[in-house]
Formats: C-alpha cells, sequence, structure tokens
C-alpha cells in the first residue's frame, strides 16, 4: 500500500475525537454571539469565479490562490477570505434592501502559502459583517462583538488593538510620497522599524534638495517616525491628536475617540487598546481595522475592520464593516492557557458480553431519551473483560461505565 495516501498534504491536518468535539463546541458558543446582536447566517460556496478575489480587490495574492478551472474553462479558486464572497452576495441578494445588512457565517477558507511557519492552509473562521452603516456607531458594534466572542471563548487576557487605514493614508497623500515610497514605508511601520522610517525619510529629503522640490511638512515626518510606537490607551489618541493638528489625519483620530466612548457604553474598554501604525496587508480596507490578541499564539485571533469601496466592485455602493475569528488560533490559544472547552451533555459507557446484548441496546436507548450520550461497547476478548471500569472510564473520559 502507499503509505503517502495516510497522510494529508502540506499545511491541511485531520481533526478527530476530543478535538474534534471541543471545536464544534467553540463553534457554536462563538455563533451565538452575532445572533444575539441580530445577525442572520449566508453561507457562500467554498469554490468562487477568480474575479472575486483578483488583484483590483486587494484581498490574498494570486500566487496564493488555490486556482483550477472548471469544464468551460473558467478560472476558479477556493475561497481564501470570507469578505469578498459576502460582498458580492450582498450586492446580488440585497439590491433593494434600504436598510444595514447584518450578516453572520462559518465556514473554511483556504490559503496556498508557500512558506507555512506553522500556518495551515485550511481554517475553520467565524464572522459577522455589517453591510449598509458608515458611523462610529457601526465601528462600536462589530469592534464589541469580537470583544463578545473572545469572552465566550473563556478569555479573559486579552487585548483589542484599533487602528485607522486613514491615518498613515492621509499623511503619504499630502506627503505627495509616490506608490513605491508608500509601499516602502508601510512595510517599515508593519514592522516597527521606526529607524528605518527615519533613514528612509532621510534620504527622501536629500533627493528633494537635489531637485528643488519642496522639503516635507516637519509635522508629517515627525508623525510617520512616531507611528511605530503610536500604542496604547485612550491617552495615545490625545497624542495623535495634537500632533496631527492641521492635518486631514486627524479626522481619523476623531473617530477613534468616538469609538472609544461607545465602547465604555458597552463596558468593554478594558479590552482595547490604540495602535495608529496598524496596517493591513488586505487593501480593500478604508477606515478602522482591528486585531484581537491573547497568549499563546503569535497571531491575531480575531481580525477585522471598515471597507467602505467593496461592494463597489459587485455593483452596490455601500459602507461597510466587519470581523473574522480563526478558530485554529483561537483554539492553540485556549489550550495553551488550559482553559476547558467542556462539553455541553456527559457520555456513558455500556460494556456488556454477548449474552447481554439486548439488555445493553434496552438500556441505552432508555438512557438516550433521558438525554445521556451513549456509547455501547461488546467485550469481545478476555483483554477486554479483563480491563477495569475505571480504566475505560479514563480512557474515554466517561462520566460513568456500566458493565453488564
Amino acid at each position: 500500500m502507499n503509505q503517502k495516501i495516510l497522510h494529508t498534504p502540506e499545511g491541511l491536518r485531520d481533526i478527530y475525537s476530543d478535538e474534534c468535539e471541543r471545536k464544534q463546541i467553540l463553534e457554536q458558543r462563538l455563533h451565538q454571539v452575532p445572533a444575539s446582536f441580530g445577525y442572520r447566517d449566508i453561507e457562500t460556496p467554498s469554490i468562487e469565479f477568480f474575479d472575486v478575489f483578483g488583484s483590483d480587490i486587494g484581498t490574498i495574492p494570486s500566487r496564493d490562490l488555490f486556482k483550477f478551472f472548471d469544464r468551460e474553462g473558467n478560472t476558479l479558486v477556493l475561497r481564501p477570505d470570507f469578505t469578498p464572497s459576502i460582498a458580492r452576495a450582498a450586492s446580488r441578494y440585497f439590491q433593494n434592501v434600504d436598510h444595514p445588512i447584518r450578516l453572520s457565517y462559518l465556514g473554511r477558507s483556504f490559503v496556498n502559502y508557500s512558506g507555512l511557519q506553522g500556518r495551515l492552509k485550511e481554517n475553520t473562521q467565524m464572522g459577522a459583517e455589517l453591510i449598509g452603516a458608515s458611523g462610529a456607531d457601526a465601528d462600536a458594534e462589530i469592534i464589541a462583538m469580537a470583544t463578545e466572542t473572545m469572552l465566550a471563548a473563556g478569555l479573559t487576557e486579552f487585548q483589542i488593538s484599533i487602528g485607522h487605514v486613514a491615518f498613515f493614508e492621509s499623511l503619504a497623500e499630502e506627503a505627495g510620497f509616490d506608490e513605491d515610497t508608500v509601499l516602502r514605508l508601510r512595510n517599515l511601520i508593519h514592522n516597527r522599524n521606526t529607524f528605518g522610517v527615519e533613514k528612509l525619510l532621510g534620504s527622501l529629503e536629500e533627493e528633494k534638495d537635489q531637485t528643488a522640490a519642496g522639503p516635507l511638512d516637519e509635522r508629517i515626518r515627525r508623525l510617520l517616525i512616531a507611528l511605530p510606537t503610536l500604542t496604547g490607551g485612550g491617552e495615545v489618541l490625545d497624542k495623535a491628536f495634537r500632533m496631527s493638528e492641521g492635518l486631514r489625519a486627524q479626522e481619523a483620530v476623531v473617530r477613534l475617540k468616538k469609538v472609544l466612548e461607545l465602547l465604555k457604553v458597552y463596558g468593554l474598554e478594558r479590552y482595547t487598546a490604540f495602535d495608529l501604525g496598524m496596517l493591513s496587508v488586505y487593501m480593500y480596507y478604508t477606515g478602522i481595522i482591528f486585531r484581537g490578541y491573547t497568549y499563546g499564539t503569535g497571531e491575531a485571533v480575531v481580525k477585522g475592520g471598515r471597507y467602505d469601496a467593496l461592494l463597489r466592485h459587485f455593483g452596490k455602493d455601500l459602507p461597510s464593516i466587519g470581523f473574522v475569528v480563526v478558530i485554529s488560533q483561537l483554539l492553540n490559544a485556549l489550550q495553551r492557557q488550559k482553559i476547558e472547552i467542556l462539553p455541553e451533555h456527559e457520555r456513558y459507557l455500556i460494556l456488556y458480553g454477548e449474552e447481554a446484548a439486548e439488555e445493553a441496546v434496552s438500556k441505552a436507548v432508555a438512557w438516550r431519551k433521558q438525554g445521556k450520550y451513549t456509547e455501547l461497547m461488546l467485550l469481545a476478548s478476555e483483554e477486554d473483560r479483563k480491563k477495569s471500569d475505571e480504566e475505560y472510564r479514563c480512557e474515554g473520559g466517561y462520566a460513568g461505565v456500566v458493565r453488564l
């Protein structure tokens, strides 16, 4: 037999037994959070047309997509990101709806990472999208819901870091940077490389001196250098507001201040921090972005943001914001923090010999009607009969074991 077929492809894995049960319980708990906020379920197909995730959308790079063809020659992909799929579906099915659309989902995404670095190519994700609402109250609702999912999972020590992509983008635009310079700055700020930002801006100043171009506004220069370190509580917003006086970037800070006040009403401000240097690989984000972190995993377990221009690609121009929970990352964090996900039903085991088969089945039927999850096991060998009830209980995690 070919031993290779017993294994999964690289970046994919089987989930079974206790781990699978914990995953399903967690999914059910998380799913209840958007439902409690009035969100309705939507299911989009795992396979979409390539153009739903094209480069003009600003999602996963084409090289990281699982691509193939249908019988008609259309290029198809396995869904790498739920947000464009939801945007496509909402644009089709809610054309005449004139009130905010609240949608939630649970499903799998597929990204063909080249350098895995511990990442999986297939992930279960749960998320929600609020379409047609542009205010700070919509931002706060989504961030509050993301926070509540962390609490529903059993986490107590975590942080939702919030930024605003327009803060950096408005600075870059007012400075008149070209596309290449903006990309280099984004990478440096994303990597928290303050020295690199200062060095790059210094080299740009030298180039301007040689070309007689105007000098970089000192306020913009100071802000760009400070961006990687503008993190913390509400005091960071006050600092950023003062530093950005007279610049369009200040509008982003005002928006963040409004969101903070609303999060205080939700009673969730203790889990909130701000990061003016936060940037995203998803280029469709236009406003507030956020990520949720906890110890036990280096990746964000929750992430989201505002994407006011995305639905325009699908023919319905509506402001939108959403978030997603990466279930595998969350499970890893819970396990490393030793936070148990206990089953909602206790499991019982009935051990029996061949002569007691009818009695065992009868008892199992009665217990199941009482709401007890009951498993039957025939003691077929001498080795099976010698094992103690306690050994069976410990091995299977049963609440009780009965031998007939």
